[in-house]
């Protein structure tokens, strides 16, 4: 088993196109899970602004009812020293709603620099997977091209090793051979004529030195009669 993922290893160390893919595989689930988290730190950073704004306005409220409770102290519509206990409950709750406000939003500073800090992790990722994705094609293009030399390279290579021109010159050399042989086979031929052969071939050309004589007999009668 150790040794099979040893040669695993290799075949994609040796690889740069699976490793390449794999690397961009890497690479997208980086940035899947900075999605994620870019989105989960927007979401805290949405909810503590509205907790901000709700303490905020709760402070103003308590503000406004503490300011009620002593214009109707003034009034005489309410006691003064109970005006003064409500008022002061009142103010104390201000106090904590303005102190949650200002928790809620020194969190969304930080939430915000969080969320900073993500999107330019998230636009790098996006960068590089764009990057690596264009070195992939050209890599891929490099290399179907590499290996079609390759392969047109090693027929070539088969072909000369394979002795074709050492077989065309015995070819031709056997060739040779045979038109060699094919003309002394006609010399042989001709020298094993017979008597009869040679007698025959002699009177094949009696009648035509017969004609020839009948020729010249009609030039001569012709001159004659001239």
């Amino acid at each position: 088993m150790g040794e099979a993922e040893a040669h695993s290893a290799l075949d994609k160390l040796e690889n740069p196109i699976k490793l390449t893919e794999q690397g961009i595989r890497d690479l997208k689930a980086d940035l899947d899970k900075a999605l994620q988290a870019l989105a989960e730190v927007k979401a805290m950073a949405i909810r503590s602004k509205n907790e901000a704004v709700q303490s905020r306005n709760q402070a103003d409220d308590y503000e406004r009812k503490a300011m009620m409770l002593l214009s109707k102290a003034e009034k005489g519509q309410l006691d003064s020293t109970e005006a003064d206990r409500l008022a002061s409950e009142a103010l104390l709750k201000k106090e904590a709603a303005a102190k949650s406000a200002s928790e809620a939003e020194k969190r969304v500073l930080g939430f915000e620099t969080n969320i900073s800090q993500i999107d330019s992790n998230v636009k790098k990722l996006r960068s590089n997977i764009s990057h690596y994705e264009n070195e992939l094609k050209t890599l891929k293009a490099r290399a179907k091209v590499s290996e079609t030399t390759k392969n047109l390279n090693r027929q070539m290579a088969q072909i000369d090793s394979s002795g074709t021109i050492s077989m065309l010159e015995r070819m031709k050399e056997k060739v040779e051979q045979d038109e060699a042989l094919a003309e002394a086979y006609g010399d042989i031929s001709q020298e094993s004529k017979s008597v009869d052969d040679e007698i025959d071939k002699v009177l094949e050309d009696e009648p035509v030195a017969k004609a020839a004589d009948s020729l010249a007999e009609l030039k001569a009668k012709m001159k004659l009669n001239q």
